[in-house]
């Protein structure tokens, strides 16, 4: 078999895996729905089913494009906390500030947590786990300090901000519309660019990209500020829509980021998979948590669901890589 027709398989398989999470998502919504048919036809049903994945799916969409490299951050829950934090606390110490600038600010710190996390890890050579299993700490630790016990409240916020995190335009929420444009755009940037190209390449082989003069210090450094940039805007979005921030907030987040990304087909050993995949994984990683209460599950078996959900992802995808290593050889010796 010619290479290119393997490469055609191999993009044939990934989109075979997002068709699966859709059929997967499909078969909860529709469980849940039987349940309780609220669930899905209600107003305040079709809405929670759309908003609330949207803040996750920005997380997702960034943490899959570091994932790719072959990396991974798991400081985007202590980001989303601290730019939401920035946000509440621009607001009531700036009130002039038009909203615009107070969305750019945030978005630019978490640019500049990103930025560190993959300054050290280009530069410093340390593996991406233990940077930004440091950087998780560090920044939680400063948000902790700057915030302290207090909280902003929604009182503290503008109503057209906070209107941003529950209003909709033609039934479809606000949140939902801007996570799918960024999510339209991270797509056509893997897919189109050379940029987007380069981050499969080395997260395929670092070593090769390297020898073939790719710009691998720079593609890692770009990946790990748009996942901070992008945990940025999510923290903006949950001060908007949860409407109050604590030194805790967004805690937890990078583990569920991850697991979106590697239910929706995105290899943790890098070079495989696709923002939309991420994505739908986030979709579905939320609803679960919308829909197992509703179908009588105890919460230990919604975690071990979703548990075993990122196991059986991470399984799938070692032996789709064992079997695609041995069709390259054989394609290879078929060649010769």
């Amino acid at each position: 078999m010619p290479v290119s027709g393997l490469t055609k398989r191999i993009s044939a398989l990934g989109r075979a895996r997002e068709l699966g999470i859709l059929v997967a998502l499909a078969i909860v919504v529709v469980a849940a729905t039987i349940k309780n048919p609220a669930f899905l036809f209600s107003n305040d049903g079709w809405r929670d089913l759309l908003l609330t994945p949207s803040i996750l799916m920005l997380v997702a969409v960034g943490q899959a494009i570091v994932i790719i490299t072959r990396n991974v951050d798991l400081s985007v829950g202590s980001v989303i906390g601290l730019t939401a934090y920035l946000t509440g606390r621009l607001f009531i110490d700036m009130p002039w500030l038009p909203i615009p600038v107070v969305v750019l600010l945030a978005v630019l710190l978490g640019a500049v947590l990103g930025l560190i996390n993959g300054a050290l890890v280009a530069f410093a050579r340390v593996p991406a786990m233990v940077i930004t299993l440091g950087t998780l700490y560090a920044y939680r630790g400063i948000n902790v300090l700057w915030a302290g016990s207090t909280r902003v409240n929604a009182s503290d916020m503008p109503r057209e901000f906070l209107a941003v995190g529950t209003g909709s335009i033609l039934w479809i929420p606000i949140l939902t519309i801007v996570a799918l444009v960024v999510l339209a755009a991270a797509a056509w940037y893997m897919r189109n660019t050379r940029g987007g190209r380069e981050y499969y390449a080395i997260g395929s082989d670092p070593a090769a990209a390297e020898l073939y003069g790719l710009r691998v210090t720079r593609r890692v450094l770009t990946a790990f500020v748009l996942s901070g940039a992008l945990a940025g805007l999510a923290g903006v979005f949950y001060a908007a829509r949860y409407g109050s921030v604590s030194s805790q907030a967004g805690a937890g987040w990078e583990l569920d980021a991850v697991g979106a990304a590697v239910i929706g087909g995105v290899a943790i050993t890098g070079g495989v998979g696709s923002v939309w995949g991420a994505a739908i994984g986030a979709v579905l990683l939320m609803t679960i948590n919308r829909a197992l209460p509703i179908l009588g599950i105890p919460d230990f078996w919604q975690r071990a669901v979703v548990g075993a959900l990122i196991i059986g992802a991470i399984v799938l995808d070692r032996v789709l890589a064992v079997r695609q290593r041995r069709r390259l050889i054989e394609a290879r010796d078929d060649e010769s």
